[in-house]
């Protein structure tokens, strides 16, 4: 399998991106806290299925240095980082795909960059989501107020996966949310909370497809397929026994992507 590494100067700080395979492009967007290594179990079914992975850790996220300003509270940030990193390893009209905040940095593309992308996948995301509150994630910058955040986080993640998935799995996925930096994490959800396109997605005339887990306790599946209906070639699939992370629950998930795609 061809694969390379990549340290890409933006904004002045280096970001990491990692490319696998040779074919047709796909930019795979990471969670809230967390890096590229979502997404290492998909790469093998997206390159075997024709298509290059193209997975950058965010800026502040995994080996990617965070910007001279300090961690991201707006997501439109990081929308605008994933353009310069399309554009600067000047990837032909690729798909993007991205989850939880990943899936909203999709969406946004979809609005800016519809012209130049072949389609999106946006999981766990929809236009606006009323579920958290700004308010109540900066209290928890605050060490006093959550001294154990780690275990809350790793707590939280067994609860966010979906009833069809293996506990040893669960715990897995876990385990690796429980390693998250709190502050950069707190404000990814900060930008998750704050983030609004909901006047924007008759922009995104690009093949879009939103995918939610019927587990999913962060949003609700009906937001979703409402955001999906507002989009001018929107689908939406709903994933029986699926949480908030399908491309880390679901076994085998690259081969369903290259599906997904592939109908797109």
């Amino acid at each position: 399998m061809n694969s390379s590494a990549h340290y890409l100067d933006i904004d002045g700080r280096p970001g990491f991106v990692m490319t696998f395979g040779s074919g047709k492009p796909v930019v795979c967007i990471h969670t809230a806290g967390q890096s590229a290594l979502q997404w290492q179990e998909s790469i093998k079914g997206l390159v075997e299925g024709g298509y290059q992975a193209i997975i950058p850790d965010l800026p502040g996220h995994g080996h990617s240095e965070e910007p001279a300003t300090g961690p991201v509270e707006d997501l439109e940030y990081y929308a605008s980082w994933i353009i310069e990193v399309i554009e600067r390893l000047e990837l032909d009209r690729p798909y993007v795909v991205g989850c939880s905040i990943g899936g909203k940095i999709t969406l946004s593309l979809g609005v800016r960059y519809a012209a130049k992308l072949s389609g999106i996948v946006a999981m766990a995301a929809d236009a606006l989501n009323d579920g958290q509150s700004e308010r109540a994630l900066r209290k928890n910058l605050q060490d006093s107020v959550s001294p154990s955040r780690s275990d809350r986080t790793y707590y939280g993640t067994l609860a966010a996966c979906g009833a069809s998935v293996s506990k040893k799995r669960v715990e897995r996925i876990a385990a690796r949310h429980r390693r998250e930096d709190p502050q950069v994490a707190l404000r990814d959800l900060i930008g998750w909370a704050r983030h609004d396109i909901s006047g924007q997605l008759d922009r995104i005339t690009c093949p879009a497809h939103l995918i939610v887990g019927d587990d999913d306790f962060w949003l609700s599946p009906q937001t979703v397929e409402a955001t999906a209906r507002e989009i001018p070639h929107g689908r939406y699939t709903r994933l029986e026994g699926i949480g908030h992370y399908p491309m880390e629950e679901i076994a085998d998930f690259g081969s369903q992507l290259v599906k997904w795609l592939s109908e797109l």
